[in-house]
């Protein structure tokens, strides 16, 4: 139950910020949304870079070439257009030969090859796939520094006879962005890729290389090809690549684009065999007698290519170490499921064996208290489902500065053993130690003011403290509203999130939580706990962890039912959970010497801690990450896969669910909703955290909040008979 504190309890802890001051929600909001969004673009970015996204694998067989003019088609490898707009076809010297590589930079391959330049003396010329240029930029400085001379091959190798005008500029643009910030120039030459020699150019293409002229571009096709990309051998690869003649010529090798040993090895011996024929080694525009047409990039573009290098090295660390959080993320899911079946199981066979007892049944008398901040839709049927216990109950009813008749409606309701104790407003934590020094009582049992008990309720829930080691009880709570869809997910959660959650916890003996809607507690167990505490917003975690670390057991009572009423809104699930999970944080904080202690505390801190910040903290804050990347996988790689694992990790879910319903006796039709479910209300859930996180990181601070209620939620009976 949420309620505004007044003032702020002492010795609140300072590293994550206590309860009692209001939260700025916006500008983290906004942070957490920055965030996501940084993340889908770098994922977008790299996904672009690795040709998954705008990729055109379209490949056009060479057709007719009548309008092609026959000066290109019988010219040389290299093509200009004067000033007038007429195409310039040119040839290499005699004897003259012109190193070409496509396809590059590739970290293993293109670092060979100059190698072999380098031990041979020779230039080359390498057409560069822009968005290899990007990732790897180093490679493209080696190029330059060695003396080699770069041409543009588009940015994601299409062919451009399918592209459009804007695309064909974008293609060119980012490559040359690439080649500003990786190496600080820009460059005139341009080789399309799927081209060959100048007799191929057909009608498609030749538009384009006349629109391509227009931009100043210098187009290179090849007079003879190694063909190294069939991986022939090292003998063909020589053979092919020799021109005939004495003839100067283009040569085209292949840098990239898969295993180029073949050409690695080659490519001395071709050299060798060249020279001893006479023949000399160029950049192709140095064999014509120009200039480079490598330039010096500057001014603005200079540094956005310089910007586009780095957020592209930003992408290709990003998103590896996003992969492997994946793989982390999907063991640990995989292993809480696997972890939480096995000792779910177990727990299920100790608790039902007939011998399996907590000792003498426990009969006397218990205090009931109900702290209540504007509770009249709720507080009456809570109050006469205690009434209708069958254990002997007192109840008393804290009115923490209710100003909507709360306290009036119990006392009008002139039920025996009901007492009503009323306190200005000071928090839930406060109202339940008011109650805890009015409760007549060695046994105590706290309940939220828009809860219900069936009748056996209390008797169930501390029979466990016939062991005089059991200092506190969790209780099953369930999701009363449950017929709406918004009911139906939180039922789901409570059902397996929570309640399955306490069975492995109990066995481990690690209970981190006894529920605020419905916990037992041996009152000598809270003195010695230091009593209800406000330092969080999550006092009933706080509590907990503070009987573990005084050295008492917490266990958990399966069929201690208390039938709650969850949010009805959005709005209000989402603060309900981004206070539970802001407090359980605090509340993680404020013991983490547990972590260090001996005996039952040093337990919870080396146990209970780790799997509660593994699984309600760090895989739900990461497993965003399943979801993002399915979405990415099937639209942008293979989506049957990607589909497919997502499938098969929801059936993994399906399973825990169904035997988590089978252990609390609960129908299955709700389960119809768990795909949805983990479509929509997860997502919110990893929202929530996300936000409750940057809280913590940023130190703000939350103040509790008095969640709507419509007293749906009847007597047990009707309850429990409606949600079955």
């Amino acid at each position: 139950m949420a309620r505004t504190a007044r003032h702020a309890a002492p010795g609140a802890i300072t590293k994550v910020a206590s309860a009692g001051r209001q939260a700025v929600p916006r500008p983290r909001v906004v942070m957490a949304v920055l965030g996501l969004f940084a993340l889908v673009c770098v994922m977008l970015l790299d996904g672009y870079l690795h040709s998954e996204i705008g990729n055109d694998s379209r490949v056009h067989e060479s057709g007719s070439s009548d309008r092609v003019p026959a000066s290109v088609l019988e010219g040389g490898p290299v093509l200009t257009f004067d000033d007038v707009g007429e195409p310039v076809s040119h040839t290499l010297p005699p004897r003259t030969i012109a190193l070409t590589f496509d396809d590059g930079p590739d970290p293993r391959w293109t670092a060979k090859v100059l190698a072999v330049l380098r031990e041979h003396d020779v230039p080359g010329t390498f057409f560069v796939v822009g968005q290899m240029a990007a990732r790897y930029p180093g490679l493209i400085r080696d190029i330059v520094d060695s003396g080699g001379e770069i041409g543009v091959h588009t940015f994601s190798h299409v062919d451009l006879a399918y592209q459009s005008r804007a695309r064909i500029d974008r293609e060119l643009a980012q490559t040359q962005l690439a080649l500003a910030g990786a190496a600080g120039i820009t460059t005139s030459l341009f080789r399309a890729p799927y081209s060959s020699e100048p007799d191929a150019v057909d009608d498609t293409m030749w538009p384009v290389y006349r629109y391509l002229g227009t931009k100043g571009y210098i187009s290179a096709f090849v007079d003879t090809d190694s063909e190294d990309w069939r991986r022939p051998g090292v003998a063909h690869i020589v053979r092919d690549a020799a021109p005939g003649h004495g003839k100067g010529a283009s040569v085209l090798f292949h840098d990239a684009g898969g295993d180029r040993s073949q050409t690695v090895e080659a490519l001395g011996t071709y050299i060798d065999t060249m020279k001893a024929k006479g023949y000399t080694f160029t950049t192709l525009t140095a064999s014509l007698g120009a200039t480079t047409a490598n330039h010096r990039a500057s001014g603005a573009e200079l540094w956005q290519g310089r910007a586009l290098i780095g957020v592209v090295t930003l992408a290709e660390f990003t998103m590896p170490v996003l992969f492997w959080l994946l793989v982390v993320v999907g063991v640990a899911v995989l292993a809480r499921f696997a972890l939480m079946l096995v000792l779910a199981r177990r727990h299920a066979r100790i608790r039902g064996r007939r011998r399996f007892s907590w000792g003498p049944a426990v009969t006397e008398p218990v205090s009931v208290i109900v702290p209540a901040y504007n509770e009249k839709e709720c507080i009456a049927g809570t109050v006469g489902s205690l009434a209708a216990s069958t254990h002997p109950v007192e109840i008393i009813v804290v009115d923490d500065g209710s100003t909507d008749g709360t306290a009036g409606i119990v006392e009008a309701m002139r039920l025996p053993r009901v007492r009503v104790v009323r306190q200005e407003n000071a928090g839930k934590a406060a109202a339940l130690n008011r109650g805890l020094e009015h409760a007549r009582h060695a046994l105590v049992v706290m309940m939220d003011g828009d809860t219900v008990f069936e009748p056996g309720t209390v008797h169930r829930l501390v029979q466990p403290f016939a062991d005089p080691r059991v200092g506190a009880v969790a209780g099953n709570a369930k999701v009363g509203n449950r017929a709406t869809v918004i009911g139906a997910w939180q039922h789901i959660e409570y059902v397996m999130g929570f309640n399955l959650d306490r069975r492995m916890y109990d066995l481990l003996d690690c209970m981190p939580t006894v529920p605020g809607a419905v916990g037992g507690f041996r009152r000598a167990a809270l003195v010695d706990a230091g009593g209800m505490s406000g330092d969080t917003l999550a006092e009933d975690t706080d509590v907990t962890i503070a009987l573990h670390r005084a050295g008492w057991r917490v266990v958990y009572a399966e069929h201690a039912r208390a039938w709650t009423e969850a949010p009805g809104t959005i709005g209000q699930l989402w603060r309900q959970r981004y206070r539970w999970s802001y407090g359980t944080m605090q509340a993680l904080w404020k013991h983490r010497r547990s972590l260090v202690d001996r005996g039952p505390s040093g337990r919870f801190g080396r146990v209970g801690m780790p799997l509660v910040v593994l699984f309600q903290i760090v895989t739900p804050l990461f497993a965003p990450l399943i979801d993002l990347l399915t979405v990415y996988g099937a639209v942008f790689v293979d989506p049957a896969r990607s589909l497919l694992a997502w499938a098969a990790l929801m059936s993994v879910q399906l399973l825990c669910a169904a035997y988590a319903f089978r252990l609390d006796r609960e129908r299955y039709r709700h389960l119809l909703m768990l795909p949805l479910q983990q479509i929509v209300y997860r997502q919110l859930m990893y929202l929530v955290l996300i936000h409750s996180c940057v809280t913590a990181m940023t130190g703000g601070r939350l103040r509790w909040q008095k969640l709507e209620r419509t007293g749906e939620v009847g007597s047990p009976q009707a309850s429990a008979g409606a949600a079955r």
